[in-house]
């Protein structure tokens, strides 16, 4: 019983998580390491059986942490991982803007020796092709602010967004 009841609170604990929470989070974690290992923290309970969204943004939360560890090899080790989770929610659901959304900001700010940048180009088109189809408001304003922030977009790729 008791142990039942254990997992239902878990449930809970991740169902409650707030994905608007979960992407102003993501954000601030690019920005110190502290925020990274908050970021990491606050996903700490996802699995690869929760909402796919939320397993992309853990392995986001993966790399970042790992951007951040002493050696190289505990650099690449921790990198690789993240990115196995992201690429987890991307063979799971290839159509989900959001997770194809975090695996392209991961390529586009991945140092290019890792090589982890093949899939950028095909991620960029999807997301630019698929803008207009976004039914959430707060995604789709969270998206295009990171479009017209990003270096990585062309003028014209931005003022394509409606």
């Amino acid at each position: 019983m008791k142990l039942s009841l254990f997992f239902f609170g878990l449930f809970l604990l991740v169902s409650n998580l707030n994905i608007k929470e979960v992407r102003e989070n993501y954000r601030q974690a690019v920005t110190s390491e502290s925020q990274a290992i908050s970021f990491n923290e606050y996903l700490e309970k996802i699995t690869k059986k929760d909402d796919k969204r939320l397993v992309a943004y853990k392995g986001a939360a993966i790399a970042l942490v790992a951007r951040h560890q002493k050696t190289a090899k505990q650099k690449s080790t921790g990198f690789k991982n993240g990115v196995e989770w992201v690429e987890f929610a991307i063979v799971e659901k290839p159509l989900d803007m959001e997770v194809r959304f975090v695996r392209l900001s991961i390529q586009q700010n991945s140092p290019k020796f890792l090589g982890y940048n093949k899939e950028i180009e095909g991620d960029k088109n999807f997301i630019l092709t698929n803008f207009n189809t976004i039914r959430s408001k707060e995604f789709k304003e969270y998206l295009r602010s990171y479009i017209l922030d990003s270096e990585k977009f062309t003028e014209e790729e931005k003022s394509s967004l409606d």
